[in-house]
């Protein structure tokens, strides 16, 4: 009886050290998933509500565009743009207006042949008033980011086309635009909006490349490719629940699957790191009560709560690029009073990069 109870108690605690041993481990693991804020500087607050950031990299230089303007909606938006060649300190770079339009949401893009910068933007139309009575569309290119050619006018009245990008294995460049007037012609907004996704061999003509059908009133979408040719897209909704969708293709990216997510997204943007892992950002609910800035870690048809950026109230529309072993991200945010542009510098763990 003696020798059992000892083999029993030495079991026990056998037992006891390999549960410890395993949660050691995963509170490790868990430690090593956890995204770290390395900065948060703001680099913008001189307009009277400056918002709807993205962010790239070209000619070795940080390139951050935004729209500068009286109010989040109703007047003459300007799309501002800065540049960095470390991330930490800015130059107030160039300006893109048209007189009597609103550009807004500003997104860039490298074009598939690497000499030039290319810029989206929505154009919308006020007419002095907070009404919208019309809109298309805008796009600009540049081959050092300084001096950029007039706003041109895409597709149709009522489409925004709201991001692009290229796809790697076919170098054209695709998009998707909603349109919340698609049969009347607006300017008020239909019950049903339309989602279409398109295809430019260098931005200036689109040609329509798939119907997306996501109900509930789909808007802004974010569409990537990642390394294995899948084709991705984040999609805004404003009716129903107004939860998020994950759509994914194959080529020739005219064929979606869609998953509902159970969280709300707006101004959203995704990236796939070197590591094949996918982060997203929108405004949503984070850590504490209200709307933040959060980033997400996502799959093809999940996202899940990652980390909060200091933020608040009226905020998001991130833009992300991977440099130097760091996630950078631009946004807006009201949380120290007015609508201000900042740069945030990430320490993600898990993302190992190789030498060079």
């Amino acid at each position: 009886m003696p020798m059992r109870a000892g083999l029993i108690l030495r079991f026990a605690s056998m037992k006891r050290l390999l549960f410890l041993t395993l949660l050691s481990l995963a509170t490790s693991l868990s430690a090593q998933e956890q995204a770290q804020i390395v900065s948060v500087q703001k680099i913008y607050d001189k307009g009277k509500h400056n918002a709807f950031t993205d962010l790239t990299r070209f000619k070795n230089l940080f390139f951050c565009a935004f729209r500068e303007a009286e109010d989040h909606v109703g007047s003459d938006g300007k799309i501002r743009i800065m540049i960095s060649s470390t991330g930490d300190t800015w130059v107030d770079y160039a300006e893109i207006a048209e007189k009597g339009t609103d550009l807004r949401d500003p997104k860039l893009e490298v074009t598939p042949d690497g000499k030039r910068l290319y810029l989206l933007c929505g154009g919308s139309l006020y007419g002095g008033t907070k009404d919208l009575k019309g809109r298309r569309p805008r796009y600009s290119t540049s081959t050092d980011g300084k001096v950029w050619t007039p706003p041109q006018k895409l597709l149709a009245e009522g489409d925004w086309l709201w991001r692009c990008m290229v796809n790697p294995a076919d170098q054209k460049m695709y998009g998707v635009s909603y349109n919340t007037y698609p049969t009347t012609g607006g300017p008020k907004q239909e019950a049903e909006w339309s989602l279409k996704s398109y295809t430019s061999l260098d931005g200036s003509v689109w040609q329509l490349s798939s119907i997306m059908q996501v109900p509930g009133q789909p808007n802004e979408t974010t569409m990537r490719f990642l390394k294995d040719g899948t084709a991705l897209a984040l999609v805004r909704r404003e009716a129903a629940d107004k939860r998020g969708y994950i759509g994914s293709a194959a080529a020739p990216y005219r064929e979606w699957k869609w998953t509902p997510l159970p969280t709300v997204v707006q101004g959203q943007n995704f990236i796939q790191l070197p590591d094949g892992s996918l982060i997203a950002g929108s405004r949503g609910v984070g850590a504490t009560p209200g709307a933040h800035m959060v980033l997400f870690k996502m799959t093809p048809t999940s996202l899940e709560p990652l980390i909060e950026l200091p933020s608040g109230g009226d905020c998001s529309y991130p833009g992300m690029v991977f440099h130097d072993k760091h996630l950078w991200v631009s946004y807006y945010s009201s949380h120290e009073g007015k609508a201000s542009i900042y740069i945030a510098k990430l320490r993600l763990p898990w993302v190992k990069v190789p030498e060079e």
